[in-house]
């Protein structure tokens, strides 16, 4: 067993990220955010739960003033390399993001690949008072999930295996409540036989919960789609786009 600190595996996150998220789900995202919210050079955006920068990035060559931001600073290490080297309008913070704050004021936030998730009701409810208080007025906030309860409750398995080139991913999943959440123990296999053991929790909200605590941090959600900007979300379908407004 591989000691998860001092991984064997840390080459191939974001091999596997990338097979969970192919480049070209990716590169529609990124149109429909620049295209859908009338983003112009210089406007101000922030990634929050950036990961490895797959929006921040693109959006920052098409001229957008991005602030990257998440916990890992692996990521944002990475994030800083590539801005520097191509010159791009892009800054990428190390935080907690339950506890991050800025004094900027933003024309857009986006929280994507499912990040929101991550977090306890509680803290969810602190990251989006937040993000509200980044927000401009009548600017608005992107939020991409697979974790709605009317996505889940269709499509949960709680057991499910997949390849990733030579890597073998085995996934053993519960659904809980209280708070309601699925608790995935996921094991990663190599050719070579080494493997690792992660937990993950996605805490899962319904899009009457989301509507709830966004609108008691000022925010408004106007559409939810499950193909960005072209088709409104309906039950089952494996992935959301919560669009909100900042209304106060």
């Amino acid at each position: 067993m591989v000691n998860v600190n001092d991984s064997y595996f840390d080459g191939y996150y974001k091999e596997i990220w990338r097979n969970i998220i192919p480049d070209e789900l990716t590169n529609k995202e990124v149109d429909f955010i620049f295209s859908y919210f009338n983003l112009q050079q210089g406007s101000n955006v922030l990634d929050i739960m950036c990961g490895y920068g797959r929006h921040a990035i693109a959006l920052a060559k098409k001229g957008i003033k991005i602030t990257a931001v998440d916990n890992l600073p692996d990521y944002i290490n990475e994030i800083k390399n590539v801005a520097e080297k191509e010159n791009l309008p892009l800054q990428a913070f190390q935080a907690d993001i339950a506890n991050y704050k800025t004094e900027s004021l933003f024309d857009l936030v986006i929280c994507m690949g499912n990040s929101l998730n991550f977090f306890t009701p509680q803290d969810t409810s602190c990251i989006l008072a937040s993000i509200s208080s980044s927000l401009k007025l009548g600017a608005h906030l992107l939020i991409n999930t697979w974790s709605l309860a009317e996505i889940v409750i269709k499509n949960f398995k709680d057991k499910s295996w997949s390849t990733v080139g030579d890597l073998k991913l085995l996934a053993d999943s519960k659904f809980l409540f209280h708070p309601t959440r699925i608790e995935t123990q996921s094991i990663i296999i190599s050719v070579d036989g080494k493997e690792e053991i992660k937990t993950g929790i996605d805490y899962i909200y319904s899009i009457n919960e989301m509507e709830m605590m966004l609108k008691n941090v000022g925010l408004s959600v106007k559409e939810v789609y499950s193909i960005p900007g072209k088709k409104k979300f309906t039950i089952g379908e494996p992935r959301a786009y919560i669009i909100a407004q900042k209304f106060s």
